[in-house]
């Protein structure tokens, strides 16, 4: 059984199957039909629901992709829908601003993005338009209306008015508050089942008792298997309840992330601590995904294309790695074994990824390389940290990218080439003739693999570039 609200009302599920999506819900069980299925993949936003939950005695306020989220997702938490702002009869101020600003053509993608400005208007202190342009990234308007929407956002944002969410909040909060509890549940309907642990020594309970059962944080990846490949999963363990593994932390040696903690969350945490790594995080999909996936989920799932891994290898991090009552350490070069296959055991996850603090450097750069600014994956990523002694000769290299293997890969020949020497023009070149022994890429639809291997070499050499003053460009052009 599960527990939350669909905006005021308390929902009770006692027999639903784990795999049915919030769309689903929301469309087949409820006949809110309000939210719209697009891609059922997370890209086009036009699902996009508001979650609501109590952090630190506030209600926070979210925006999720509900195509890919699953009901288990909601124990606990308050869900709002585009059905749920009128209010006494009244348009909501969000939904007033797109009318006002004529914001809605077709139509088919508004409820979406109603839920983003809803939110931002929720969240934002004020009018500013690159958090509206973050608040928006992960909604598409087919019929190219962005200058209005963005009209909206903004007399939505200067215009604020409290509405009967914040009227309710008190209540809201005590509501949420007699749904905490230390209990583990489940979800269970045709032969298949979710179970809901609630602290770490649950979860490790459980993943050896069933070490079969597919783990899941954020969904956004394994979603899609029921979304777009239409299968079933008959056994999951989610992990949204269990608070430990969304801690991050900043101990004397290492900066400690825990592995549920949201990707949105880590980009917060890690901005005055790694300004580099939670600038790329901005361009990771959009913000509907980075509220729900996780820095585990995208290292735990072995993809060659993660924009984490390489940063996480060039900055030397290392996993905890939990099975039972025994936890061990592996560093994260180690972890890739190769195409979507890591060294997880039998019953073991990953508890938290470890940073050393030495490694955040002023040399540390990163950059992605996608066909759009916005909610893309990468078609290369490359992370670069250099360390130098007084002389300038070069003591520590390390260089990792993604989507030029089968795995996140350090470039060791190319690491090689530049060990031990002065960062010269004649150096660089070396090193890039090295990447040539590190990588075979492949082409596919994203790029070819002659394009792979020239951008891996141009970023080397962006690299230089910038630790030379030689590139002066706008903050921006770090967007590749």
């Amino acid at each position: 059984m599960i527990q939350f609200l669909l905006n005021q009302t308390l929902v009770t599920e006692t027999s639903l199957d784990p795999n049915t999506t919030v769309l689903s819900w929301l469309r087949q069980h409820k006949r809110r039909c309000g939210t719209k299925e697009g891609c059922a993949s997370g890209d086009c936003g036009a699902c996009t629901v508001t979650v609501g939950r109590v952090e630190a005695g506030r209600m926070v306020y979210e925006t999720v992709n509900s195509c890919i989220a699953f009901v288990s997702s909601l124990q606990g938490k308050q869900l709002i829908t585009v059905e749920d702002l009128r209010q006494e009869g009244e348009l909501h101020e969000v939904q007033k601003a797109l009318v006002a600003c004529h914001a809605s053509q077709c139509g088919f993608c508004t409820p979406g993005f109603a839920m983003s400005l809803f939110t931002l208007q929720k969240n934002s202190a004020g009018w500013q338009r690159h958090e509206a342009e973050q608040a928006l990234a992960g909604n598409l308007c087919r019929c190219t209306g962005y200058r209005p929407i963005v009209d909206a956002a903004r007399q939505a944002c200067e215009q604020r008015q409290p509405d009967a969410f914040t009227r309710q909040e008190a209540q809201t909060i005590k509501r949420l508050a007699a749904l905490q509890h230390g209990e583990e549940q489940a979800m269970a309907l045709n032969g298949n089942r979710c179970l809901l642990p609630k602290n770490l020594d649950s979860l490790a309970e459980l993943t050896m008792r069933y070490p079969e059962a597919k783990l899941l944080a954020g969904g956004t990846d394994l979603a899609l298997q029921v979304t777009q490949r239409h299968q079933t999963l008959p056994l999951v363990i989610a992990l949204d309840g269990v608070e430990e593994l969304k801690a991050c932390g900043i101990e004397a040696e290492a900066i400690e992330l825990g592995a549920g903690a949201s990707l949105q969350s880590c980009q917060r945490f890690l901005q005055p601590h790694l300004p580099v790594f939670a600038r790329m995080l901005a361009r990771f999909a959009s913000l509907q995904i980075r509220n729900r996936g996780t820095l585990g989920g995208n290292i735990a799932n072995g993809s060659p294309i993660g924009d984490t891994p390489p940063m996480l290898l060039a900055l030397g991090a290392s996993l905890k790695l939990r099975r039972g009552t025994q936890t061990r350490q592996l560093p994260l070069e180690a972890f890739f074994l190769g195409y979507r296959q890591t060294a997880l055991q039998p019953g073991e996850f990953i508890q938290s990824i470890v940073i050393p603090k030495v490694t955040a450097s002023q040399t540390f750069h990163a950059w992605k390389v996608s066909k759009r600014l916005e909610d893309d994956i990468s078609a290369v990523f490359g992370a670069f940290l250099l360390e130098r002694d007084a002389g300038g000769e070069i003591t520590t290299a390390r260089i990792a990218f993604g989507g030029m293997a089968a795995t996140p890969k350090r470039a060791t020949h190319c690491e090689r080439a530049l060990s031990g020497k002065v960062l010269t023009q004649q150096t660089l070149e070396q090193a890039c003739r090295a990447l040539e022994q590190d990588f075979t890429p492949l082409s596919d639809f994203r790029a070819s693999a002659p394009y792979r291997l020239q951008v891996a070499k141009n970023l080397l050499r962006r690299w230089h570039a910038s630790l030379n003053n030689e590139l002066n460009l706008l903050e921006v052009t770090d967007y590749v």
